[in-house]
């Protein structure tokens, strides 16, 4: 299994000049990160609403090498580039057609915010399944 987030390049994506507005990959790259953990069994709006964790952004990234345009199919391939204890890093590569279109990165925190909002330690469970996605996209 390959953790991919697909979806297509819809009409308002795009600029006067007919391609992507560079902006809507940082937020494919938000879209996806969600994605990663809700297939990973821990869906974002669950962590906050039973657990008052949250994974803010604080850093992104994103190198473009193709344009894409309306109704291009894409897929977003994410990964854990790093792990710390508090932070980790997600990588994501965009493909059309297996042709590497952009990549990216997001660093986030795990953030409790049970009283005031403050980096927490990421429990093992989530830690091995996180990492557990990167054995499967690297035996693939």
């Amino acid at each position: 299994m390959i953790q991919e987030y697909r979806f297509k390049v819809k009409w308002g994506d795009t600029d006067a000049a007919g391609i992507v507005f560079y902006p809507n990959f940082y937020k494919w790259m938000d879209e996806a990160c969600h994605e990663f953990f809700r297939a990973i069994g821990f869906p974002t709006p669950v962590l906050y609403s039973e657990h008052q964790v949250s994974i803010p952004l604080l850093e992104a990234n994103c190198k473009f090498k193709s344009p894409l345009v309306f109704d291009d199919q894409v897929t977003v391939v994410s990964s854990v580039a790093e792990m710390h204890q508090k932070v980790f890093k997600l990588s994501h590569q965009f493909l059309k057609n297996d042709q590497l279109i952009a990549e990216g990165y997001e660093v986030r925190a795990w953030v409790s915010s049970k009283e005031k909002p403050k980096a927490q330690p990421i429990p093992d469970e989530i830690r091995e399944k996180m990492l557990s996605v990167n054995k499967k996209v690297t035996n693939d």
